[in-house]
This record gives structure tokens, C-alpha cells and sequence, in this order.
């Protein structure tokens, strides 16, 4: 059966996109962000990290990294409640500062999600076969996961499946996450309560005591330890706007995609600040044995933390939760970008045919089915040339992250300059934003002049520069050159930007919390 795009009544619950409409709520909105930081994976992979950094500072820089993207939850809130449209970043972006930066904004987001995607499910097939060789005993199941054929063949089967899951609509994902999500958080919650039991009865590694200064980020860490520490951080946030892209999919999608963003980045901070201070307590940030600093667990820190906290048992728990947080986080972050394309498409930014939705599912159908075929060819590509290219696109992603929320954030103040109706105004429209444009932005620019060092990330380099620059700066140059590609194909859309069909930019407000 042909998709199709076209205007729906507004009785029929489908919205002029072709989405479902009243399917996601606050809560459920919530699990779906939380699903996307995947935290189980997202811990494990930078504890160690950031620890060799910052040592028993990690509270605090969690709490510091948390700040900048709390604060641009607040822009993307206030964007929300004016234009709720499925484009997000790409949408608010180009009402604020027009066509070309919207277009790059929208860019931005595409491209780090689709480097996200390749990772996740590398890691997804990677722990799998390790969760798979330890419950049968035998080490060749795991070093499958070393071999290139095996590894990629696996990891584009399972990029299909999730896929096809995307395929089916929200209301099957919804389903889904929220079952993940729970398994891992209860795990995350059972791996916390045993580590304190046994600091309690002596029987730690390491044991170290509980010290309030872990969570002040004034005291004991050099400038650079202070920002290599919340580049980390900020990575280990990115995911919590997934929330945003479904508000055409919200019920009350003025409100709700923004409290469901809020409660996100709270619900991910508490989980981060919880099991950090029970690893540290538990093992300490030393470089030998279970210490979170040792360089040879240090990316991925619950290999080596799981047998001795939660037993053999409750390790394997573990392992399976970081399984199923990449497997959730695989299928969760298809969801942005689809939407995201969906709505460049029907602007005219993208090829229109990217805004067909599904007549049964009403989802982006085309838009998910490019997004997962441009992910497993992208992954393909990478694997067979070197490890080094994926593991360099992932590095560079702190910087394509900083890009498109900073601009998102600056729109947010840009956007309601001529608006502001009291207190509340200046600090949610223009305080907050601005702020948190200002951390980004300090941020991506620390980043980018590290990344130019060879030594960041693999070591490799092209003529002298590193090898994370150039694979950054080369995916926003291979965007503007596809900007003007679309400029000369679907001029209109340079011409008028965001079409005036949208809500209107300052709908009536009611009374609500802060």
C-alpha cells in the first residue's frame, strides 16, 4: 500500500504530519528519554573515563555536566509549548535564525545520531556475546564478537530488527521501553544496594568513605580535569530530547514533552550521582585491581564490578542490563531522528519523500527505514575500513552535540526576545537559555581545539591534525555541501523557511509549575 503525507481531520487522531496523536505521556515520554541516555550502557562505558580524570570528583562533575543540558531543557520546554512540531532543533532553529543555520542544526542532530546508532548496537552485539559466553562457559562464543564478519553481520541484523520495531509505531515502542527500562534501572537499584551492604559489613574492595566534598565542583580539580570531566559528562546526558521529537505524538503536546524532558534529566542525574558514589565507595578511583581508574576496565567498568558486588548470578544480571539498555537505546534514538527527517522533509529541507508516513502505523515510515539502511551501511563502511574511523566518530560526537543543542538553546532566547511578559519570561525564555548556550558553546570549543591534538581519541591523525577534528568538522562540511545541494533543488524552502502552517509562536498560556 502507498504511504501518504497529506493534512488529517483533526477529529481522526492523526496530526497533519500523519503521526498518531494523545499516544506518549509524561511518564511514558520519560522511559522513552531515559531509554535513549541509555544509562547502564552509558555508565559503564564512562565511569572509568571520567574517574581517571577527575578521581573522586565524579559527583560533582555529573552534577556540573547536568547543569548546561537542565538548563537548555528549559529552551527546549519554552520552544515546545510555542511550536510543538516534531522537528525540534531543526524546526525552533530555522523560526529563529532562519533556513541555513535551521538546516545545519537539523544536520547536526541526523549525523550524531546516526554515529550514536552504529556504537549502540556494536555494543549491544558486543555484550551480547559476552553475556552469552559466560552463561555457557566457553570463550569462543565471546571472542565472536572479535570477529569482523560475525561482528558486523550481527550488528546489522540486529540494526533491522530495531528497525522494524520503529516501523510499527510509538505505541509498540512505548510497550517495549517501558520494560527495559525497568529492568535496567532495578538492576542499576540491586548493583547500588549491594555494593553499600557489603562497605557496611567490611567486605569492599576498596572501601572509601563517604565525603560531602565529592559533590562540590569548586574544590580540587584543575581547569582542565574541570572541563575534560563534563565533556564526558554532557555525552552521558545526550539523549533526554527524544522526548521533544514525539510531541506531535503528546498528549497535551504543548506541556507534556517538556515536563516528560525535565523529568528525564532529574531521573538520569539521581541514577548517575547513586551508582557513582557506590562504585567509588565500593572500589575507589585507583589504577590497579577494581579501581575505577585502572586503564584495563576502564571502559567498560561494570565487567569488572559486576561479579564482585552482585555475585556470579547477579553479574550476569548485569551484563544482561547493559545488553538490553544499547538493544533500547538502539531502537529509542531511531525515533528523533525519523521525526527530525520527517519534518525537514515536509518543510522541504530534506527530500519530501522522507515526510510519507505509514497509513496503519502513522509513523515516518520511509524516514525510519533510511535512518536504520543509512546506520548498518554506515557501520559496514567503518568496520571494514578500520576501527579506528568508528571508534574517532564517536569521539567527535561531544562536539556535534555541543553544536546543535547550543544553537537550540540560543534560539530559545532569540526566538521570544519581543515576548517576554514578566519574571518568569526573563529566566526560563532568556536566563536559562543563555546560560546554557554559554556552557555548550564553551564547551564545544574547548573540544574542538583538544580534538585537533593527535593523541585525542585513537591516536591517529591526517596531516599532523587529529584524527576526532577532522572527522567532526568534515561531517558538518559534508552537511553545508548537502545544504546547497537541497538549495538548488528545493529552493523554496531556502526562500520562506518554516512554513506558516505551524502553530502559531505564542499560543495561549494557562498557568503552570515551574
Amino acid at each position: 500500500m502507498r504511504e501518504t503525507h497529506h493534512p488529517h481531520p483533526s477529529g481522526s487522531g492523526v496530526g497533519a504530519k500523519g503521526l498518531a496523536r494523545d499516544r506518549v505521556g509524561v511518564l511514558s515520554g520519560a522511559l522513552i528519554g531515559v531509554s535513549t541516555v541509555a544509562p547502564a550502557y552509558t555508565l559503564t562505558a564512562t565511569i572509568g573515563l571520567i574517574a581517571a580524570s577527575v578521581g573522586l570528583k565524579m559527583p560533582a562533575i555529573f552534577i556540573a555536566g547536568c547543569v548546561p543540558m537542565f538548563l537548555t531543557a528549559y529552551a527546549y520546554r519554552e520552544l515546545n509549548n510555542a511550536v510543538p512540531d516534531c522537528g525540534a532543533s531543526f524546526t525552533w532553529s530555522a523560526r529563529a535564525f532562519g533556513p541555513y543555520v535551521g538546516w545545519m542544526c537539523g544536520w547536526g542532530m541526523v549525523a550524531a545520531t546516526i554515529i550514536v546508532l552504529s556504537s549502540l548496537a556494536s555494543v549491544a552485539v558486543e555484550f551480547g556475546y559476552l553475556f552469552l559466553g559466560r552463561l555457557f562457559g566457553d570463550p569462543a562464543i565471546t571472542a565472536l564478537a572479535d570477529d569482523r564478519f560475525v561482528n558486523v553481520l550481527s550488528t546489522v541484523a540486529l540494526i533491522a530488527l530495531a528497525t522494524a520495531v520503529g516501523y510499527r509505531g510509538v505505541t509498540v515502542t512505548q510497550r517495549l521501553q517501558a520494560v527495559l527500562v525497568i529492568f535496567q534501572l532495578t538492576v542499576l537499584a540491586l548493583f547500588v544496594v549491594a555494593a553499600f551492604v557489603q562497605i557496611s559489613t567490611g567486605r569492599a574492595a576498596d572501601a572509601v568513605p563517604f565525603d560531602p566534598d565529592w559533590f562540590n565542583p569548586f574544590t580540587g580539580l584543575t581547569t582542565v580535569a574541570f572541563v575534560a570531566g563534563v565533556t564526558g559528562s554532557i555525552f552521558a546526558f545526550w539523549g533526554w530530547d527524544t522526548c521533544l521529537t514525539l510531541n506531535e505524538e503528546s498528549r497535551d503536546p504543548e506541556r507534556t514533552p517538556g515536563r516528560a524532558g525535565l523529568l528525564c534529566v532529574a531521573a538520569i542525574l539521581l541514577t548517575y550521582l547513586l551508582v557513582t558514589v557506590a562504585a567509588m565507595m565500593y572500589a575507589g578511583v585507583g589504577e590497579s585491581g577494581l579501581g575505577l581508574s585502572n586503564p584495563d576496565t576502564a571502559d567498560n567498568v561494570f565487567a569488572a564490578l559486576a561479579g564482585p558486588v552482585l555475585g556470579g548470578p547477579g553479574g550476569m544480571l548485569l551484563f544482561l542490563a547493559v545488553v538490553a539498555s544499547s538493544v533500547a537505546s538502539l531502537q529509542t534514538t531511531l525515533l528523533p531522528a525519523a521525526r527530525t527527517m520527517l519534518s525537514m522533509g515536509s518543510h522541504g529541507a530534506f527530500p519530501r519523500s522522507l515526510a510519507d508516513t505509514h497509513p496503519r502505523y502513522h509513523v515516518p515510515s520511509r524516514a525510519v527505514v533510511v535512518a536504520g539502511a543509512t546506520t548498518a551501511a554506515f557501520y559496514t563502511v567503518t568496520m571494514y575500513l578500520s576501527e579506528r574511523v568508528l571508534y574517532d566518530m564517536v569521539a567527535s560526537l561531544g562536539i556535534l552535540i555541543c553544536f546543535y543543542y547550543g544553537i537550540t538553546a540560543f534560539a530559545c532566547a532569540w526566538f521570544f526576545r519581543r515576548s517576554w511578559r514578566g519574571a518568569r519570561d526573563v529566566v526560563f525564555r532568556l536566563l536559562f537559555p543563555v546560560l546554557g548556550g554559554l556552557m555548550l558553546l564553551g564547551v564545544f570549543g574547548v573540544s574542538v581545539y583538544d580534538s585537533m591534538d593527535p593523541a585525542y581519541g585513537s591516536g591517529s591523525s591526517v596531516g599532523g591534525v587529529g584524527l576526532v577534528f577532522v572527522m567532526a568538522c568534515g561531517i558538518l562540511a559534508l552537511g553545508a555541501v548537502l545544504m546547497v545541494v537541497m538549495r538548488v533543488r528545493n529552493p523554496a524552502f531556502f526562500r520562506d523557511g518554516v512554513t506558516p502552517t505551524d502553530p502559531a509562536p505564542e499560543p495561549e498560556r494557562t498557568s503552570e509549575p515551574v
